[in-house]
């Protein structure tokens, strides 16, 4: 059998043309099948004595074995050899000092100050997915099983002869530049930005870059998985389609592979393991438990068709839930193109303060909150409470367009937001980054008074508005 992955540092088209090739599966959290060879998945049971092919049967379970059925993921993999025949893990030299996966006073601080970071240019020097990935915030401990992190990453080179396995955690990834070819023990996926794509914890992968230079943003979580939202009353229809979901189907890679090295993040920390074959390796699969992706574009949005705007937790693609019902470990929510209509309303997203902190990236075009600053491959951190909201020019023009403003479609921007009940500590590296801007909270000093309690003599804001006259001040 030919070995595609041979083709993966090649020219663009080369992509392309794979691209075209590829195939998924379609569903969310479904029981799937795929074997790249026919007849290669044992039929009737799991573990025959001698399976199809002379293939290793092994399982890899994202829960607890006792796990309610509702909740419990597992999958089979049929391999040429099982993942275990490997030397011994050694911690990674050189390691990535910026990865953190337990979060206390000796690595990271609190602050509940607003934070917004100008987008990261592309690495000087050659530096992959891995070396590439640094931790922003988050909290919890993956040693405890509960919490996350949020990550960003730079990327300009491919991995080569490596795969990476995160031990701690789901990863959700969302590219905001460059595509991301994404190799894994269940099949191949092509992410694009305005995908995301997550890739459950112990899955073996590797990241090439047909586009060259990628950046983009990481949540990981720690002891549970994403799921889709309940709709209540939304209804039976709405937000992320599950059939929109897609799940690669087998490839296989039968190539001898000399020094082939497993990078696995354990504890936050890297450790490798030298074997002589590639993990992808799997000839045939079946189970739930299985990397995918979703085009955002699908997302059907839902929003105020009267007056008032409406909550965040509307445009909610992916949820990872707490004991606590209603109260997500970590939310995954967009901001995509959609049409405003409230009437009588400040169409905006409203002044807020929140117990669930708010860590907000944008893809591409402009968040309507802010009219400037807030960039593209940017990012900012609304914490616990910290009071957040429209700058001072979106709520300015936001007044003049006045109440006579007719339906309005919000287009081309795509913006996002990693919601956590828990409050994060940030990472030192992240607090002294020279992307830093330290003059955010200045979009909102420029917010004055418009206060007036006599009606007679003094016109309303929204009056004003329509006069152009905000440049008036009103005096009691």
């Amino acid at each position: 059998m030919e070995d595609k992955s041979s083709r993966c540092n090649k020219s663009t088209v080369d992509f392309k043309v794979k691209e075209e090739e590829l195939e998924y599966q379609s569903g969310f959290g479904n029981h799937f099948s795929s074997e790249a060879i026919p007849e290669s998945l044992p039929q009737g049971q799991n573990s025959p004595l001698i399976c199809p092919l002379g293939l290793y049967a092994e399982q890899i379970s994202g829960s607890a074995f006792t796990a309610p059925r509702k909740t419990n993921q597992r999958s089979w993999l049929y391999r040429i050899k099982p993942s275990v025949t490997h030397e011994p893990f050694k911690p990674r030299v050189p390691s990535n000092r910026k990865l953190v996966s337990e979060f206390d006073q000796s690595n990271s601080s609190a602050t509940p100050t607003q934070l917004r970071w100008r987008p990261v240019d592309s690495p000087d020097s050659p530096t992959d997915f891995i070396d590439g990935l640094y931790t922003i915030c988050g909290a919890g401990s993956s040693f405890l099983r509960h919490g996350y992190a949020i990550h960003m990453y730079t990327a300009n080179k491919s991995m080569e002869n490596c795969a990476f396995c995160n031990a701690d955690g789901d990863f959700l990834v969302v590219p905001q530049e460059g595509r991301l070819w994404i190799t894994t023990e269940c099949g191949k996926l092509q992410v694009s930005p305005g995908e995301i794509i997550v890739l459950p914890q112990g899955f073996r992968f590797d990241v090439n870059l047909p586009d060259g230079p990628s950046r983009g943003y990481v949540a990981e979580v720690f002891g549970t998985h994403f799921q889709l939202p309940d709709l209540g009353p939304i209804g039976a229809n709405g937000l992320a389609a599950s059939r929109d979901f897609l799940v690669p189907t087998a490839w296989y890679n039968q190539d001898p592979r000399p020094g082939y090295t497993i990078v696995q993040k354990f504890g936050g920390e890297l450790f490798t393991a030298i074997q002589d074959f590639s993990p992808f390796n799997v000839v045939a699969w079946h189970g739930n438990y299985v990397p995918y992706k979703y085009d955002l574009s699908k997302f059907c949005p839902f929003n105020t068709v009267l007056v008032d705007h409406g909550d965040p937790s509307i445009n909610t693609v992916l949820t990872a839930p707490t004991e606590k019902p209603g109260v997500a470990l970590l939310d995954f929510v967009i901001f995509p193109p959609r049409w405003v209509v409230a009437e009588h309303t400040f169409r905006p997203p409203y002044y807020h303060r929140n117990c669930m902190s708010e860590f907000m990236g944008l893809i591409h075009g402009k968040y309507e909150a802010k009219v400037d600053g807030f960039l593209p491959g940017g990012a900012s951190l609304h914490s616990c409470m910290t009071p957040h909201g429209p700058d001072t020019l979106t709520f300015e023009e936001t007044l003049r367009s006045g109440s006579d403003a007719g339906p309005h479609r919000i287009a081309d921007t795509l913006a996002f937001m990693f919601e956590s009940s828990l409050i994060p500590r940030v990472c030192p590296w992240a607090l002294q980054s020279p992307h830093m801007d330290h003059n955010y909270y200045q979009c909102w000093i420029g917010l004055r008074s418009h206060f007036s309690h006599d009606e007679m003599d003094c016109k309303s804001p929204e009056k004003q508005s329509r006069e152009g006259d905000l440049n008036g001040a009103c005096h009691s």
